[in-house]
């Protein structure tokens, strides 16, 4: 097995954390402890005062990088985890010391087949940010502007590679044979971690998304995405403008530069709701670290993203769900909430609807008691997954990255306000785009995008209705074929029963015909060959129907 040293390590961290724990009363538990019993020697005895969440945080920052970001993926999946491992696995840092290792110098000069004093002027070689996948560096191009030079990580990918492998065979190994897997879907985890992490090893990527970010936003003052300079940009290196903000979460700075922070709160709201209703294209990874606040209009604050390798989208199926499903919830009508999630098909279409709106009730009502200021809207909707899952809901990837936006949204809005209402900051968001939906010029313009591709599709006409004929002829043809088949089945069991029925009533005559001897010494002498005709007969006759 090519990564057995490397399982081998990772036994020990589970052993010495103590991990196994997270397995009691799971099938098999028992002999998986008698088995980590070895990797137990050397265990902190300060370690095993911390609850088991805490415990899986601290194994996994000894792990390393990779396993650091696949616990912030996983700590997004709030549909099935604990609040307290979640929040735990949430808090992981990702702090890696700086590579000096190839020099940046070369790294540049490698990928862009250039040598730096021809691109920049000023290129600093310590990095002021690094992180397990990248680290940036401050630079300045030759004609002055200010510009970050982010660079991957060399070795990264055939250590995610390797990992990634490790992962998938654990998390198969996992779901497939205990009771806790099948719960907590790790292959699905997994695959979605698989997703992210090599959309974060392209940098390429990252630059697109950040250039269709700034795009979307560049008529609307409220959010600011710096630059990219595509030139000298390459799958292993990215260059940007380099941007000039205050960290959101330095309330000081931000008083001390006389930030309106209601303003600030209910912005990062409408910028939220306006990424995914209007543009459908969203920032999934809008923790504080990737946003800033510009220091230009304290009355009118404009918040500044960078980090752009996480996007999400919907389809336009679930972003009218999803916006229908809010309107729903916002109203308290229950019912509507679980008719859309059987409609979209995010449960099974056998789903029970009164059952699954009963559910829903009894999560949402005792929500709903407390003053909606106090209510967490994300919360609210972890809670309504996570009963969905009940119900065999297949939660999206997508959803599950605007899911954790939203907590980060809220959480943020509420440590800058903390009488932040969302509930009221959303709602205006939701029905304005409902009204514009169900404007008849909105639809009319949809239909006009949509008449070049029904002229495309008039000439193939008649060949698409000589096929669909052919298909209704073919699928004739078939049920025909089932019900003639049905036919031959019922006729065969019905000759059997027959069969069976005659010879059961032959056994019983020959039965008869050998109980010759006087009735008074039938009993005592009564034959073996009686005895099994007369069996014989008297279970065809009345089993065989």
């Amino acid at each position: 097995m090519s990564h057995l040293p490397r399982l081998l390590k990772i036994l020990r961290v589970v052993g010495k954390y103590r991990l196994d724990e997270f397995l009691v009363q799971q099938p098999g538990a028992w002999w998986i402890r008698l088995f980590l019993t070895p990797y137990r020697i050397g265990a902190h005895a300060s370690s095993m005062n911390d609850s088991k969440s805490r415990r899986l945080k601290l194994a996994m920052e000894e792990l390393g990088p990779i396993y650091i970001k696949f616990g912030q993926l996983l700590s997004t999946r709030r549909d099935f985890l604990d609040k307290e491992l979640a929040d735990e696995l949430q808090s992981l840092q990702d702090n890696v010391p700086p590579f000096t290792s190839p020099s940046i110098e070369s790294i540049v000069e490698d990928a862009l087949g250039l040598e730096t004093k021809n691109v920049f002027g000023k290129l600093d070689s310590e990095p002021f940010a690094s992180a397990s996948v990248a680290q940036v560096h401050k630079a300045e191009l030759l004609g002055g502007e200010e510009v970050v030079v982010k660079v991957i990580r060399p070795g990264i990918e055939k250590t995610v590679d390797a990992d990634i492998r490790l992962l998938k065979w654990a998390a198969d190994l996992i779901e497939n044979n205990s009771a806790i897997g099948k719960r907590l879907r790790p292959i699905e985890v997994v695959n979605d971690y698989e997703k992210v992490i090599y959309d974060e090893l392209d940098l390429q990527s990252e630059a697109a998304n950040t250039s269709q970010l700034r795009n979307n936003f560049e008529e609307i003052s409220t959010l600011y995405v710096p630059k990219v300079y595509w030139d000298y940009t390459r799958k292993n290196v990215l260059v940007m403008e380099r941007i000039h903000g205050i960290p959101v979460t330095d309330i000081s700075q931000l008083n001390e530069s006389k930030i309106d922070l209601k303003k600030l709160a209910e912005t990062g709201v409408g910028i939220f709701f306006t990424q995914v209703f209007e543009h459908n294209f969203f920032h999934a990874d809008m923790h504080p670290g990737n946003i800033f606040v510009s220091r230009e209009n304290p009355d009118n604050p404009q918040y500044i993203a960078i980090d752009c390798a996480i996007i999400g989208s919907l389809t336009d199926d679930d972003q009218e769900y999803l916006a229908k499903n809010l309107l729903a919830i916002f109203k308290r009508d229950y019912r509507r909430v679980a008719e859309l999630h059987v409609e979209c098909g995010w449960v099974p279409k056998n789903t029970k609807v009164h059952e699954f709106e009963s559910a829903i009730r009894m999560v949402c009502e005792p929500i709903f008691e407390k003053p909606l200021k106090d209510i967490s809207f994300g919360q609210l909707l972890v809670q309504l997954f996570r009963t969905a899952g009940r119900f065999n809901m297949e939660v999206q990837p997508s959803l599950v990255l605007l899911q954790k936006t939203l907590l980060n949204i809220e959480g943020l809005g509420r440590q800058l306000y903390p009488e932040l209402d969302l509930w009221k900051t959303a709602l205006p968001y939701l029905e304005d785009w409902n009204t514009k939906r169900l404007n008849p010029f909105t639809l009319l313009s949809k239909m006009q995008e949509n008449i070049p591709n029904y002229i495309e599709q008039l000439p193939r006409l008649p060949f698409l209705l000589i096929k669909a004929i052919e298909q209704s002829s073919e699928l004739e043809a078939i049920n025909e074929s089932i019900r003639a088949q049905k036919e031959l089945q019922v006729e065969k069991e019905r000759l059997a029963k027959r069969r069976a029925k005659n010879v059961g009533i032959t056994a019983l005559v020959l039965a008869g015909a050998t109980l010759i001897p006087a009735v008074g010494s039938f009993v005592s002498n009564i034959s073996i060959v009686t005895l099994g005709l007369t069996a014989v007969g008297f279970y065809l006759l009345s089993f065989k129907r």
